[in-house]
């Protein structure tokens, strides 16, 4: 009884405000149309008019459901859950006769992409569009308009809504980001006042730390529409494959002082696999938008500040997948008023905008729908036809793992992939039967096969959005050719299933893990979580023929706190349930270091804390703790720096301290970190952290400098210039001491790292302090400019030193880059396993 009245009580008072604020329906809706008065409008379903509120991802969800309720033109559906347990709901909306044929529609437009489509009339066929709202939770006026726009569809009445429904399929995506929404939504409603401060430096427009813009682990789910990580992700890119719509529109915001962008982009910084005629409908239909923007007098831009390279992104993915991705940028109110150069810019003015552009999206869905529907059918013809024939092939021997994520997330874009017949060799790497995969060229998505697969190094333009480079292969630091044949393919894997280890026989004397298996840090820590003793080889060994590299851990069965047949019984469980092979061994005699030799290492239960808030970068933080609740399952402890100088660090085996905004921590925490370290603890640092380190003292190093003069540089192409000496995201080559703890569980001497910071680290004089050194020429895939590329080579990203009785290590690149970087998710572990032994 009491949650039904503070519901009332609350109702009431957006109603009271909703009266006090004078804002209408009347001020987004088109006026010369009649609505359906059997539609209930958000208000009377939320409790208030979009705009003076922040709608919360719970209301959101509820008027959704009470439109599929009550409008026959609606389906609603669940497609899964976020981290927080918010559904990821998407509305279909159509005519009713099509929403009753809905399934015969969707399989006759998927015909359109596939083989012998030519026969299909597209005359006779619905458009399909997929718009989505919010991706990032603070950029909320999308989500906000997605109750206005689905209203619209619901209740408008006449022949022309008629008409549009019957010749369009909408995919309508409310929240692309309901975690993030409802942070957002929380903190602008909670310091909304009565009167509305437009002040721009009042706390209503300041987020307190992470913000609203990322999902539960703060990641920017606008970057994982390739890598397909998260599950909002995941559930978004079945709903695309499901249907191939053949426009894509994301709806964001920007600064403040901006006024309403979109696209097409900068033409120079569209990505080469991108036809022309992708680029000239998006225009076109740009053209619809400006119409409806100029209709309500509202300023807008296009064809600057943005681009269409990297294919990840909401507005790039469908470029790449014979649709046209369109990308909306609003200027952002962050709350519900802001005092900007361009003057008052109010939220509901914002919710306007975004609204008008989804109408004009399917206004020119209904103009160009032959058009768009001809040339994705075109589109996957001729991604055939420029298809070679072969094949491409990855895997590793040792860690089968990630060769299976990397086959996942190719399942997950609808490419064929097949097993490995036989085992076989090719441009060095080796392919074996049950930990390789083979993906043939000819087919369907050969083009986003190559855009996954490609190494680029030339390009028109030397400024990116985002990334230049995400190689897939290097990224999982697999075996890879581009020259496989197709007589080494086996069956087609329609049911792709995760490699599963065999089970270890039971010892009376020790088990062996392999360290090279991507699993294998999960696996030790369970081991170490019940108590029991491990230990690493610090040197390579052989028994029975099978090789034993540097990091192999060793389980005695004698002196554990499980006797044999529960230590059996447990680690059979962890094999299991981690994917890494343990093997049983009978004796200590071996070549090389035996079983009882001091170069096995006793290991301990590593516990580790990450610093997080004030100006640490979310997204750093954040994949430091998806990496190790979601695939390690470790616990990881966040401290915030505001509390840091109260916490007692005295538990903590390793800290781990992200790149930072600005100059990073205080003087403070350096000292209590410092005498932490002293004491005993690993404390690990990367990207701009390591200038932090070195400022305060904990380490020594030099650093390249390049001293860069803009020469014939005008003063209208001095931001290019400058922009041009970053590296936004670019793949190098390193080599790999081996024999070093950080490298240990590595195959090759040389793997793959991915970089975005432009801090070069010189090497030490004694070449045994090298362990990570990248090469003579390092560029795999990407761009960097001439400067930096002479700075790059044969410097390091890693460096270690020893401080008191604790050890200092610094990674200047990222190790764990968007979770897709399994390839280096390794050199951070055996930080936090090993430091120790270093």
């Amino acid at each position: 009884m009491r949650n039904i009245f503070s519901f009332l009580l609350l109702l009431f008072f957006f109603l009271t405000q909703a009266q006090e604020e004078n804002i209408s329906m009347e001020y987004y809706l088109p006026a010369d149309i009649s609505y359906n008065p059997e539609i209930p409008t958000p208000q009377e379903v939320i409790g208030f008019i979009p705009g003076e509120w922040h709608v919360s991802h719970d209301r959101l969800v509820m008027y959704m459901q009470k439109l599929a309720d009550v409008s026959p033109r609606i389906q609603i559906e669940n497609r899964g859950f976020t981290y927080e347990g918010r559904q990821l709901v998407l509305l279909t909306v159509s005519s009713e006769e099509n929403l009753a044929n809905l399934e015969e529609i969707r399989k006759k437009h998927i015909a359109l992409v596939e083989k012998d489509s030519e026969s299909l009339n597209t005359e006779e066929m619905p458009i399909v569009i997929n718009q989505g709202f919010s991706i990032h939770g603070n950029e909320a006026s999308g989500s906000n308009a997605a109750l206005l726009y689905a209203y619209y569809l619901a209740a408008a009445e006449g022949e022309e809504i008629e008409e549009t429904l019957t010749n369009t399929i909408i995919l309508l995506d409310p929240s692309f980001n309901p975690d993030g929404l409802q942070r957002f939504a929380y903190w602008a409603n909670t310091n909304k006042s009565k009167n509305i401060n437009p002040d721009p430096q009042d706390r209503e427009y300041s987020e307190v730390w992470p913000g609203g813009r990322t999902n539960h682990y703060w990641f920017d789910m606008n970057r994982d529409w390739l890598p397909v990580q998260l599950p909002e992700s995941q559930a978004r890119i079945a709903t695309f494959h499901n249907w191939y719509p053949n426009i894509l529109t994301d709806h964001h915001e920007m600064g403040s002082n901006s006024t309403f962008f979109f696209q097409p982009g900068i033409p120079s910084r569209t990505h080469p696999l991108t036809p022309q005629l992708n680029q000239d409908l998006t225009k076109e239909i740009g053209t619809y938008h400006a119409e409806a923007l100029d209709e309500i007098g509202s300023l807008y831009y296009t064809e600057e500040n943005y681009d269409d390279f990297y294919y990840g992104k909401g507005s790039t993915f469908p470029d790449i997948n014979g649709s046209v991705g369109i990308l909306f940028e609003q200027g952002s109110s962050r709350g519900h008023a802001q005092e900007t150069e361009n003057g008052l810019l109010t939220f509901p003015f914002t919710i306007r905008n975004q609204f008008t552009a989804a109408l004009s999206t399917l206004e020119a869905s209904q103009q160009m729908r032959t058009e768009l529907l001809d040339y994705q059918r075109n589109f996957f013809k001729e991604s055939r036809e420029s298809a070679k024939s072969g094949a491409y092939a990855f895997g590793s021997s040792k860690d089968p793992v990630s060769a299976y994520k990397l086959a996942e997330i190719l399942k997950r874009h609808q490419i064929e992939i097949h097993e490995v017949a036989q085992d076989f060799s090719e441009n060095g790497g080796n392919f074996k039967k049950g930990s390789a995969y083979i993906v043939p060229k000819n087919q369907r998505q050969y083009r986003l096969l190559k855009a996954m697969f490609e190494r680029r190094t030339e390009f028109r333009d030397s400024l990116f959005y985002d990334i230049s480079a995400w190689t897939f292969p290097l990224a999982f630091n697999l075996d890879f050719t581009e020259e496989a044949s197709l007589k080494n393919a086996g069956e087609k894997i329609n049911d792709l299933e995760m490699p599963s280890p065999e089970l270890p026989n039971a010892s009376d004397y020790a088990y062996l893990l392999n360290w090279n298996n991507y699993m294998a840090p999960k696996a030790l820590n369970k081991i170490l979580e019940k108590d029991l003793r491990a230990k690493v080889a610090m040197e390579d060994f052989w028994l029975e023929g099978e090789n034993y590299g540097h990091g192999t851990i060793m389980i005695p069965v004698q002196n554990q706190k499980l006797d044999k047949t529960e230590l059996h019984e447990f680690l059979k469980r962890v094999s299991e349930e981690s994917g890494v092979e343990i093997s049983a061994i009978q004796t200590g005699m071996t070549r090389g270091i035996n079983l009882g030799s001091n170069q096995f290492r006793g290991l301990k239960q590593q516990k580790v804390a990450l610093i997080v808030g004030g100006n640490i970068t979310p997204y750093d933080a954040g994949e430091f703790w998806h990496l190790f609740d979601q695939r390690y399952d470790m616990k990881i402890t966040k401290i915030d720096i505001r509390d840091l100088s109260g916490t007692d660090l005295s538990k903590y085996t390793d800290i781990i301290l992200p790149s930072a905004w600005g100059s990073g921590l205080a003087k403070e925490h350096a000292t209590k970190l410092k005498k932490w370290t002293k004491e005993g603890g690993t404390i690990i640092a990367y990207r701009n952290a390591v200038n932090w380190m070195k400022k305060n003292d904990f380490i020594k190093f030099e650093t390249k400098e390049n001293k860069i003069t803009a020469k014939d540089i005008s003063f209208g192409d001095r931001g290019d210039f400058r922009g041009a000496q970053g590296i936004g995201g670019a793949i190098f080559e390193v080599e790999l001491d081996r024999t070093h703890p950080i490298a240990f569980g590595y195959d090759d001497e040389k793997i793959a790292m991915f970089r975005n910071t432009t801090i070069f680290m010189e090497a030490d004089e004694q070449s045994y302090n090298n362990p990570i050194q990248y090469t003579e020429k390092p560029l795999l895939s990407g761009y960097i400019s001439k400067p930096n590329l002479d700075s790059i080579a044969k410097t390091v990203p890693f460096k270690h030193e020893s401080l008191g009785r604790g050890e200092v290590m610094l990674f200047t690149d990222n190790t764990n880059f968007r979770a897709f970087w399994y390839g280096t998710n390794k050199l951070l572990m055996n930080a936090i396993f090993f430091g120790d032994e270093m």
